[in-house]
């Protein structure tokens, strides 16, 4: 779908993020609404060799995979008609140019009681994109997300903020996936004797 695509007939638009969305959106938004999507499970199998690695060493970022009966949390933002293009412009480059992210349309529910459930666009990573890293255990993604940073900072920042938002407004939903990675991150750090592990509060600020 292009931007032209997704924005025909419409006055608002909802956009759904599940990784860094969720806390560094960058573009203006209207209202935003923490909740789930339904089919989908979060997984780090995707490749950054720009924002949160490089070339040699790619960083692992969240994509997500098909799966009936899992469901993924995350922040589903409403754009304005006047804001929908800009927006559009803005996530094309960062999440599909840069990013290799395909758009998929999905039904977003809402955490909040008595909000009903909204369609909203997503960017998804799917195995046919060179940087799609895919499958690995918990501990070999750690590993390398402790080693790899790119333009917009360590991989392990990304990590960090990640379950941070997990923790703070979804304290009720076990997300193993997640963190597990960070268990194993920090066990890293713990077994590296003379290195200590990162200070959490500085990467989340």
């Amino acid at each position: 779908m292009t931007p032209q695509d997704i924005t025909k007939g419409k006055s608002n638009l909802w956009i759904f993020g599940y990784g860094s969305l969720v806390w560094k959106p960058d573009f203006v938004y209207k209202s935003r609404e923490v909740g789930f999507i339904q089919g989908y499970k979060r997984r780090f199998w995707h490749g950054d060799d720009f924002y949160r690695g490089d070339k040699e060493k790619p960083g692992r970022v969240a994509t997500l995979v098909k799966d009936h009966e899992a469901c993924t949390w995350g922040v589903a933002y409403e754009v304005a008609d006047s804001q929908m293009e800009d927006s559009l412009q803005y996530l094309e480059k960062r999440e599909v140019v840069v990013g290799g992210y395909k758009t998929e349309m999905v039904e977003f529910i809402p955490k909040e009681k008595g909000h009903g459930a909204l369609l909203a666009l997503v960017y998804i990573a799917t195995p046919d994109n060179p940087m799609y890293l895919g499958l690995a255990s918990e501990e070999a993604i750690a590993a390398r997300i402790a080693i790899c940073r790119g333009n917009t900072g360590h991989n392990i920042e990304y990590l960090f903020r990640l379950a941070e938002f997990m923790r703070l407004y979804c304290p009720e939903v076990e997300d193993e996936h997640l963190f597990s990675i960070e268990a194993a991150l920090l066990n890293i750090f713990h077994n590296c004797e003379g290195i200590r592990p990162p200070n959490q509060k500085y990467f989340l600020g």
